[in-house]
């Protein structure tokens, strides 16, 4: 797209926008699971072709253009939807029940880059749960992965609820700076 009048941009735009719009959400939805995201990012993907536009961006291919974009829209979407720590995702979900792993987790349906990834982060979380000290492991599992509560845990080893709230604290740190780089390394993929 080269620099034109402001009409002629606007048709250029919605032409591309015809053109592309299909395959774009394709490949968008290959990586992104929820049908709502998809769309967000297909319209954040056209936002930023038509502020390129405005800003007289040279823009020599349109459409290896608009998928650099998407695959960048993509890390950016994954990278805000990771949490600080693990401690965070069991608050609650939408119904305000306890969130589960699996709910963190790809979807196995939004293709072979989801399934590479959820096998890959399964099997470091699996590698760093047994670099952890014991006590630590011990309270995380049954907090993060059993869903038991400290309360629970305390009445059941004896031990003050400070002392395990401490023990899973430093475990998640651990976990959070094992794992971070494996995410970061799939996420680049």
């Amino acid at each position: 797209m080269n620099a034109t009048s402001i009409p002629e941009q606007d048709r250029q735009i919605a032409e591309v926008m015809s053109q592309e719009r299909s395959r774009l959400s394709n490949f968008i939805r290959k990586r992104v699971p929820n049908k709502a995201d998809v769309e967000d990012l297909v319209q954040e993907v056209f936002c930023e072709l038509v502020e390129a536009q405005r800003l007289l961006m040279p823009i020599d291919y349109v459409t290896g253009w608009l998928f650099r974009v998407a695959r960048n829209r993509i890390t950016d979407f994954f990278r805000k939807k990771r949490p600080l720590n693990f401690s965070e995702l069991t608050v609650a979900d939408e119904e305000g029940g306890p969130l589960l792993l699996e709910e963190l987790l790809p979807s196995p349906e939004a293709g072979p880059d989801a399934i590479y990834f959820r096998r890959e982060l399964l099997n470091e979380l699996e590698a760093a749960l047994r670099t952890l000290p014991q006590e630590q492991r011990e309270i995380f599992v049954a907090h993060e992965l059993e869903g038991r509560s400290f309360e629970e845990l305390s009445e059941e080893t004896g031990q003050n609820i400070n002392t395990l709230l401490a023990r899973k604290r430093y475990a998640v740190l651990r976990l959070r700076q094992r794992l971070q780089s494996v995410h970061d390394e799939c996420m680049r993929k």
